[in-house]
């Protein structure tokens, strides 16, 4: 799980659009594939616009990996 030295952060190396899932899983420590399936399963069972509207939210609100 998150550590307090791990910030949560976009990450660079494990980025597709922005890099939000990818560093939603270097913070929680799993593999980013799975954060990303999990992210479209729940945009799909929730109809895509809350999701689609949260991660446009992480985009800007998750500074970029240093």
């Amino acid at each position: 799980m998150a550590t307090g030295s791990n910030k949560l952060q976009r990450s660079r190396s494990n980025r597709m659009i922005a890099g939000v899932c990818g560093g939603i899983a270097e913070w929680l420590g799993w593999s980013p594939t799975m954060v990303r399936v999990l992210y479209v399963v729940g945009s799909v069972i929730s109809v895509a616009f809350p999701g689609i509207l949260v991660y446009l939210i992480l985009w800007f609100v998750m500074p970029d990996a240093s």
